[in-house]
């Protein structure tokens, strides 16, 4: 059977790029890959799937295009495009290039119009031809031999045929996308629509009228507002429909023999994987019985990746000298910047460390003295009381399905709560619990956790199922998975923290991941309660109280805040107090609440929609508490808008200690990218500063329990929480040294306080 493979470029590649927003994919140049990246291997899952025989990618003209041309504001509300796709765009040709697939372009039309001229010429020669494409105006382009190919944000894809795109959009055809496009308006591209028509209004029209000109023909048969919306509008929709449709004339043939897929030529693929530091395809692309010789060098170039595969494919043993020295030039590249990948092939910028005198300091009393305490960690390793997850996981089992139960009697129906589309369908087309419920790309109404929650006044079966979901990810990610990782040797649990992995310079683990415990709940509790110590022994934990409010207040010098802190005082109801003007004894419950979410909102930047979803308020009751807040405490308003321009003049963040995050998208023109690196300005040096500081303590207390021959082990870090196995005689020592270490490791303008308990268990010394 011969198939055409027919890929959109840039939307393809704007998905791939924000994909990776949170966490950009950066190579050892500093350079940021995302885009690549996720084209490249979006490419190499869409060949495996389909194996096509033939396959193109359409890219936009850089020029205006027809619709430009006929109407201005068309796109015009985009913003500009990030500089990292614009700088990736020229690599991704280099690589269709290599891998000898055609890339076309059309001057005054659109990947679109070139996709859809194509697809119908093939058609024509009997190809089964598949759009690999998330935009939905494709819809008006599919047939029984024509089908689009859509990325799922759970991973994957879908096909969608005639009769997925009429099921997806409640049509009659699928050549009425053209129509709802007319209708609805498309504000990606900036199309009008008829202002006051929305999809399902939309779909009621054509439903009725069967298209827009026959609706036009017939307004006499709608009624009040409705009537004069279309009448009004009846040339702007003829114009949106215009616009809404993808041209299948192009000035473009299809040529069968050009499209043959082809072998890819390897030389020039290895070369640019190997430029771009993509281990992971080059893997793919060399066989692991292929030979290739491993060697070091001391530049990045595309022989070096191709060691670096070599060495992954045949491992050599290394010597406790080779693997510290290997240790030792992965800190000095993760403190020279956290969010480049480690290339073992270059050598070590040991000059450039020792420039700047704080980063310098950091590795040789920070981050190298803290190796061996992390390994020691790890050997200890975290005891479990298996009986205990049991218990947890039957009361919990039995909990969840009484849950299911209530929520089934409170709607009066069975349906797989753990089906988002079903569950969609329950509360919006059922329950009609929200008028503006929009379905996601993927062709469901969404159900995340902030839709969930904006809904939740509005009928008691939606807490009810945000409680089910919780309860399910416990017992699945957690209960049930934990005993699994116990070394059935040690009866312990022993995870890999890993030291250079974050790029605010806070630890992770992995293997279990135990940062990511949900202790905090009512039911994480029995998690805690099944950590337990050895024999003869006791938990003692010790947790930094509010560390990052404190170096809020450090960092600002805002005399609230900071004399808040030296007075002991409880911070949110001293918040409270200034925000609402109310002497501090007569803060409520509720206000102190308020006050707590918007200290901690404050250091993430969160907006007046964030807050109002976390304390379930309006908007506008949100906005009032943050300029509130920013009255109350104006010093904090000057520190976080003196880091955002200390940010865009240096082009990274500094925490006190002098460990940098560089922020390369602080001048993008892109708004959503910009506001991303603003955040991380103002959160870094906070949060970057706390890692430093627990990292300290860790190096400290460790040497104190060592200079006193004491038995006690530090097993567990999570975040700003140290926990220790203590032989029961030596539990006051420990807990005097570890107390008074995290407390004066480092002197600020208000006082360090760490929070230490001592019990049976996790739960008892919390």
């Amino acid at each position: 059977m011969k198939t055409l493979l027919l890929i959109d470029a840039y939307a393809m590649i704007y998905r791939a790029y924000y994909a990776f927003i949170r966490a950009p994919r950066m190579n050892s140049k500093g350079e940021n890959t995302s885009a690549i990246y996720g084209f490249a291997t979006t490419l190499d899952d869409l060949l495996r799937r389909l194996k096509p025989t033939h396959v193109a990618v359409a890219f936009d003209p850089h020029g205006p295009t027809f619709r430009h041309e006929a109407y201005e504001a068309y796109k015009a509300q985009r913003e500009e495009t990030p500089e990292d796709i614009r700088r990736a765009v020229p690599v991704i040709k280099r690589l269709l290039q290599a891998m000898n697939i055609p890339a076309l372009e059309v001057d005054g039309f659109e990947a679109d119009d070139v996709i859809g001229t194509l697809a119908k010429q093939a058609e024509q020669q009997e190809f089964v031809v598949f759009m690999a494409t998330p935009d939905k105006d494709y819809g008006q382009l599919v047939s029984e031999r024509i089908f689009m190919y859509r990325p799922r944000h759970t991973g994957g894809f879908e096909q969608l045929g005639p009769k997925e795109v009429c099921e997806k959009y409640g049509l009659r055809n699928q050549s009425q996308v053209i129509d709802l496009l007319g209708l609805m308006g498309d504000a990606s591209d900036n199309i009008p629509g008829c202002k006051g028509v929305g999809e399902k209004t939309a779909v009621q029209l054509l439903q009725q009228f069967g298209s827009i000109e026959n609706m036009l023909a017939n307004t006499d048969q709608l009624k009040g507002a409705l009537r004069q919306k279309v009448e009004s509008q009846a040339e702007q929709i003829r114009f949106s429909r215009f616009l809404a449709t993808i041209r299948t004339d192009v000035p473009i043939t299809f040529e069968a023999d050009r499209l043959v897929v082809q072998q890819a030529d390897k030389e020039a693929l290895v070369r640019l994987y190997g430029e771009l530091e993509f281990t992971t395809l080059l893997k793919k692309l060399i066989p692991a019985d292929e030979p290739v010789a491993p060697k070091r060098t001391k530049q990045a170039t595309p022989e070096a990746t191709l060691d670096l595969f070599a060495e992954e494919v045949a491992p050599v043993i290394k010597t406790p000298e080779q693997l510290r020295e290997e240790q030792e030039a992965r800190l000095c590249a993760y403190l020279l910047n956290p969010e480049v990948a480690y290339n073992p092939n270059v050598a070590p910028n040991w000059e450039a460390l020792r420039a700047d005198e704080n980063l310098w300091t950091l590795y040789r009393e920070v981050e190298l003295p803290l190796m061996p305490v992390l390994r020691e960690m790890e050997q200890a390793g975290v005891r479990i009381d298996v009986n205990k997850l049991k218990e947890a996981e039957h009361q919990l089992t039995a909990e969840l399905e009484a849950l299911e139960r209530e929520i089934f009697a409170m709607v009066d129906m069975n349906f797989n709560i753990n089906s988002p589309r079903q569950v969609g369908e329950l509360l919006f087309d059922r329950l009609h619990l929200s008028d503006k419920a929009k379905k996601s790309k993927t062709g469901q109404y969404s159900t995340s956790e902030e839709i969930l929650l904006a809904i939740k006044d509005k009928h008691p079966v939606v807490g009810k199922i945000l409680d089910y979901r919780e309860l399910k990810k416990l017992i699945s990610t957690y209960v049930s998975t934990l005993p699994g990782y116990i070394n059935p040797q040690t009866g312990k649990i022993h995870t890999t923290y890993n030291q250079t992995v974050t790029a605010t310079g806070r630890l992770s683990s992995s293997n279990p991941n135990l940062q990511n415990l949900p202790i905090r709940s009512e039911r994480g509790k029995m998690i805690r309660e099944a950590v337990i110590p050895d024999p003869g022994c006791l938990f003692l934990s010790a947790d930094y109280s509010q560390i990052e409010l404190r170096l809020l207040a450090h960092f600002s010098g805002d005399e609230h805040l900071v004399e808040a802190f030296r007075q002991g005082q409880d911070v949110h109801a001293a918040t409270a107090a200034k925000i609402f003007r109310v002497p501090i004894e007569q803060v409520t419950s509720d206000q102190r609440r308020r006050a707590k979410t918007a200290n901690f909102g404050i250091i993430y930047g969160i907006s007046a929609f964030g807050l109002a979803q976390q304390l379930d308020c309006p908007r506008a009751e949100a906005k009032a508490l943050i300029d509130g807040y920013f009255e109350a405490f104006p010093r904090v308003v000057d520190y976080i808008e003196s880091q955002k321009q200390l940010a865009r003049e240096r082009g990274y963040a500094e925490t006190l200690f002098g460990r940098k995050r560089y922020l390369p998208d602080i001048l993008s023109q892109n708004a959503t990218v910009r506001s991303f690196a603003e955040r991380n300005a103002v959160n870094a040096p906070i949060q970057g500063t706390a890692a430093d500081i627990i990292k300290m303590a860790m190096v400290s207390i460790s040497r104190r329990l060592h200079q006193e021959n004491l038995q006690a082990q530090m097993i567990m870090q999570v975040h700003d929480e140290l926990n220790f196995n203590v032989p029961e005689q030596e539990v006051e020592r420990v807990r005097e040294i570890v107390v008074g270490e995290m407390q004066h490791v480092v002197h600020l303008s208000v006082p360090l306080i760490a929070d230490c308990g001592v019990g049976k268990n996790w739960l008892e010394a919390h």
